[in-house]
């Protein structure tokens, strides 16, 4: 089984670096810590026993339970932010600090969790809103803060889709909307380049500025 296990692993690695999209060495990296047995995976996937979820393949970590989490409310919103989706609490599994890092494989008493500006806590007033709709109904005219989106059904990424196809999860937007945790390249885990000729090439891709 261990055997198994190992090789499924190196699978998932050498495909992964295949795509460019390597966790190995990143942040996300925890197979040097004493809690992850030298796994690089398991901290997050598992291929048995997983946990039920449409949002992650392989599910092995606990999960923040009812989520009640302080919502965005800043500048003339025209869709109001609801509690983050499951894509945004398997970010939050780690980042709002209230679940161990090993706490994954059915261990719940673990003890490490994430600190400093990594740790969101449960406030998100003071970050991107997440479990917002953002779809064409919601981009409107005239001088309404929806006239500086972007319909997400006909602008085009760089990755080749259009927003709702590349960014948004039913058309919400979540922590992987501009996050991709095995893709360290563009820092911070972006899922593109955020410089580029404008600066801000991430932000502008639905923001209309």
């Amino acid at each position: 089984m261990k055997f198994l296990s190992s090789t499924i692993l190196m699978l998932a690695i050498v495909g992964s670096v295949a795509m460019g999209q390597s966790i190995v060495n990143s942040g996300h990296d925890f197979s040097g810590t004493g809690w992850a047995g030298g796994e690089i995976c398991v901290p997050c996937h598992t291929p048995h026993n997983a946990t039920a979820t449409t949002d992650a393949p392989l599910w092995n970590r606990a999960i923040p339970g009812t989520p009640s989490y302080t919502l965005y409310g800043g500048y003339d919103m025209q869709s109001t932010p609801s509690q983050p989706g499951t894509a945004s609490l398997l970010c939050l599994s780690c980042h709002d600090g209230s679940v161990a890092l090993e706490n994954f494989g059915g261990v719940t008493t673990g003890t490490t969790v994430i600190t400093g500006g990594f740790d969101l806590t449960s406030d998100l007033s003071d970050d991107h809103p997440v479990g917002i709709t953002y779809n064409t109904a919601l981009v409107g005219t005239g001088t309404s803060q929806d006239a500086e989106l972007y319909d997400p059904s006909v602008k085009t990424t760089i990755l080749g889709g259009t927003i709702a196809a590349d960014l948004l999860v039913s058309d919400k937007v979540e922590c992987s909307s501009c996050h991709d945790p095995h893709n360290n390249q563009h820092g911070s885990f972006l899922v593109m380049d955020n410089s580029g000729a404008n600066g801000s090439d991430l932000c502008l891709t639905c923001h209309n500025k």
